[in-house]
């Protein structure tokens, strides 16, 4: 994935941010940049700053998201009953590879087993 830059959340295996790497994905796991302490508001502000799109399983950042009326960065969540490396890696190549340019504009994508849905960015309440 060339042209998009991922950041991965904590809650995202070191076994899937490298298999990425290994593909060529230009990722980072957050404690690679920022304290893996840091709050949930300023990662997004670090990611919609630095153009990247977030992976996480935490579900706060849609909420956040759509209170704030954000157009970035787009979220990938996954939503694994077993989040297994391998499955969980899977999973982002086919949702990203099938996204691509949805991804570029700013969405938040749910991620299961078998299935992803998305919303675009802004989230309106209407």
């Amino acid at each position: 994935m060339a042209d998009l830059e991922f950041i991965a959340n904590m809650n995202i295996s070191p076994l899937t941010v490298n298999e990425l790497k290994k593909r060529g994905w230009r990722i980072v796991r957050v404690s690679e940049i920022l304290e893996a302490s840091t709050k949930d508001i300023e990662l997004l502000n670090y990611a919609r700053l630095h153009n990247k799109v977030l992976i996480t399983q935490d579900l706060d950042f849609s909420a956040i998201l759509a209170l704030g009326g954000y157009e970035k960065p787009s979220v990938i969540n996954i939503r694994i009953e077993s989040p297994k490396p391998d499955l969980i890696t899977r999973r982002i190549v086919k949702i990203v590879s099938e996204m691509k340019k949805e991804l570029e504009v700013g969405i938040i994508v749910s991620v299961d087993e078998v299935t992803a849905r998305y919303r675009n960015l802004p989230i309106t309440l209407d």
